[in-house]
């Protein structure tokens, strides 16, 4: 995953895009960056991440960089933001999104211009040079931004900063979210509604699907409007990567998660006693509070994780790594565990490694029940619309190993389907098997009709395909 912001301003912008680009660093573990341009041209840096946060890294930048106009991001996979120079002038641009067709237009601009791009040592090259490369392909940075919108499969967010002012383009299906933030005298651009709210910036508009602007310090322009038609916004980004404060499509992170958890105790009404709720820290610790307050269960925390050395469980290549670190950062409260029965909600259960450990970790320190509530539906299938996951596979997920065991290796949609309806005998064996194998008291999932009433937006806007393999 990753995330961007832009600032337009009358003033030196660099402290504030500093800042607002920090605010995004829960997108993303491997790299940062920051472009620049103001009286001596661009001015771009780039730094590893990885075992140490953005703003450490970019501390001695923000004492060189003058500008006032800038881009910047968090990068989970590609460095970023990069600076071109071409028949369309010079411009820096950051993206966020997922190539599927990559092959396909890369072979084009090998056939057609016999481009060149530089390769990276896992042999790839950096999606954003790709995309640059689209954009000049045609006549004008603004009709190579919608040609890039059409002919991408999968997803592509993007701020393109030229030498007057920053683009702002939203993917086609607004699977990603691209919002504005104004003050007296500049504008900025944010993958995250929270990032600009101590800059002093207040709400101006939220980008549409497909929707193209172009940001001075002076206003906003709209160079290609929202679409009208389909919309299909990732509802992950509530379950688990949106940060508490942000707002998407006008519904808060924070209170969706409330929702999620009130509507998960009233399913569960009458058919557990828990003596404590808590939530897997930290993006479960919302959907906990919310259990907690509809069921009347004490909420509490018997777990503290520990992050100022930590980074984040996912971050290393190796699964071991990411088990130990997981591991380290929860620290025990014995007297919140032993002889307790606990209820503990997680954003989502993915291999199901992490969150056996953890249910160990609870038996070891003298818990008597762990039951289990995800917070989103069993994951069934891989995301093609967005980098969350270092997955190649969609055997990582415990649910396809589970159903392989079951039906083979040869599984029909229509199979994967009945595992994905709640009210089907294979959607219960197949959680009965997964309760079984994590070592759980009890095990249900969030419903996904009762996730789309927790978003609380016209369902018809939400991507589900993670859980059901539908848009």
């Amino acid at each position: 995953m990753g995330g961007f912001f832009g600032v337009a301003s009358k003033q030196d912008c660099v402290l504030e895009l500093f800042y607002g680009v920090d605010y995004h660093s829960h997108l993303g573990t491997r790299r940062g960056g920051m472009a620049v341009y103001g009286e001596d041209g661009f001015y771009r840096a780039i730094h590893n991440i990885e075992n140490s946060p953005f703003r450490t890294k970019f501390d001695h930048d923000v004492s060189e960089m003058k500008g006032y106009l800038g881009i910047g991001c968090i990068s989970d996979y590609d460095p970023q933001p990069l600076l071109i120079q071409s028949h369309l002038g010079s411009f820096a641009i950051t993206t966020v999104g997922k190539v599927n067709n990559y092959e396909e237009l890369l072979k084009g601009l090998f056939e057609k211009d016999h481009s060149h791009f530089q390769e990276m040592t896992n042999g790839q090259i950096n999606v954003t040079e790709l995309v640059a490369a689209l954009i000049c392909e045609k006549e004008s940075i603004v009709e190579g931004i919608k040609y890039v919108q059409d002919v991408v499969d999968g997803s592509m967010t993007m701020l393109v900063m030229t030498k007057e002012g920053i683009y702002g383009a939203r993917d086609r299906y607004g699977r990603t979210p691209l919002v504005i933030g104004k003050k007296d005298d500049s504008y900025c651009l944010s993958f995250e509604s929270h990032a600009y709210i101590n800059l002093g910036y207040t709400d101006y508009k939220e980008l549409g699907p497909c929707e193209v602007v172009y940001v001075t310090s002076e206003g906003v322009e709209e160079i290609r409007p929202a679409r009208t038609g389909k919309m299909k916004i990732c509802s992950f980004l509530w379950v688990y990567y949106g940060y508490p404060t942000s707002t998407y499509e006008g519904v808060n992170v924070e209170e969706m998660r409330y929702k999620c958890g009130d509507i998960l105790a009233g399913r569960d009404a009458g058919e557990v006693n828990p003596d404590l709720v808590a939530g897997v820290p930290d993006s479960g610790i919302a959907h906990a509070i919310g259990y907690a307050n509809r069921s009347g269960v004490p909420f509490a925390r018997p777990f503290i994780k520990y992050t100022p050395t930590w980074p984040r469980s996912f971050m290393p290549t190796q699964q071991s790594q990411r088990n130990l670190i997981a591991r380290m950062k929860l620290i025990p409260v014995h007297k919140l565990i032993k002889d307790k029965s606990l209820l503990m909600i997680d954003d989502s259960i993915v291999r199901g490694t992490q969150l056996r450990e953890t249910t160990e970790f609870l038996y070891n320190n003298g818990a008597k029940e762990v039951h289990i509530r995800p917070a989103c539906p069993p994951l069934l299938y891989g995301c093609k619309y967005l980098n969350f996951s270092r997955s190649k596979s969609e055997m990582d997920l415990i649910t396809r190993r589970i159903i392989a065991k079951r039906e083979g290796d040869n599984v029909s949609d229509r199979i994967l389907q009945d595992y994905a309806n709640p009210d089907s005998t294979n959607y219960k064996e197949m959680l009965e098997e997964i309760r079984k194998e994590l070592n759980f008291t009890s095990l249900k999932y969030h419903r996904l009709d009762d996730l789309k009433k927790s978003i609380d937006i016209e369902p018809c806007k939400l991507c589900t395909y993670c859980w059901n393999g539908q848009e």
